[in-house]
């Protein structure tokens, strides 16, 4: 088995003495794992990290074998964001969440082109929290657990929609939801549409309700938690008053 892909590093890890197992996201191919030889070399080790994006090369005697690759850098990737702090959180986020939860070998281009949109938006200080949020959205959607935020669960009136039902991912209008607001997730209204602008609490709410239902649908149902980098992610956004 072979082929050639765009790619985008998703985690790396120390194999032998000098190779190591990369974990990539590719355009057409979708998530896979691969043995590269001189891993450890400082040449390829800016290759390795999450978020570089390379030309892969990849080849297996046998369609269920680990096969082995070969990396050729394509662009800047991470070396951009190295004076960013936060934004590297950010990445760390992402790419630990999709490692985790995209399935192996099945063709993802959605979640290609929505993490690459999210790292072409880690430059911008004031918007990528809000772009991860929905990329975490997307990813939901992607994987079969879409949110359901355009109209009441209720009332089925697309007005004034302000919570999110914490068992279903449906939205709730404000005054449907008053009897019970203290059980449902506030729903900020940049996750509804992309012109809304971003309020003080938005950030932490959005992450709220994505966190909880990657947790409830993705990783819950496998017995494992949120990725450590996802949950890191929270606490330096909190640190830094980005919530």
């Amino acid at each position: 088995m072979e082929f050639d892909d765009d790619a985008f590093v998703l985690a790396a890890r120390a194999h032998g003495e000098t190779g190591a197992i990369v974990e990539v996201l590719t355009q057409m191919h979708g998530k896979w794992a691969a043995h590269v030889a001189g891993g450890a070399s400082r040449r390829l080790r800016p290759l390795l990290q999450p978020g570089a994006r390379v030309r892969l090369r990849y080849r297996a005697r046998t369609t269920d074998q680990l096969g082995s690759a070969s990396l050729e850098s394509e662009g800047e990737g991470p070396s951009v964001l190295f004076d960013d702090p936060l934004a590297l959180a950010g990445l760390a986020s992402a790419a630990a969440v999709l490692a985790a939860a995209l399935p192996e070998r099945e063709p993802q281009p959605g979640a290609f082109l929505a993490f690459e949109a999210l790292l072409e938006a880690l430059v911008r200080p004031e918007i990528w929290p809000a772009v991860l949020v929905r990329f975490e959205a997307g990813l939901l959607e992607i994987l079969g657990f879409g949110l359901d935020l355009g109209r009441c669960a209720v009332t089925g009136s697309t007005d004034d929609l302000a919570w999110v039902s914490p068992r279903t991912g449906r939205a709730v209008s404000a005054e449907a939801g008053e009897p019970w607001k203290d059980r449902l997730l506030p729903l900020p209204r940049f996750l509804i549409s992309a012109q809304e602008p971003i309020g003080p609490g938005d950030i932490g709410a959005g992450l709220a309700i994505t966190g909880r239902f990657l947790e409830q649908f993705v990783f819950g149902v496998v017995s494992r938690p949120l990725p450590a980098a996802r949950i890191r992610l929270t606490e330096v956004l909190a640190d830094a008053g980005r919530l």
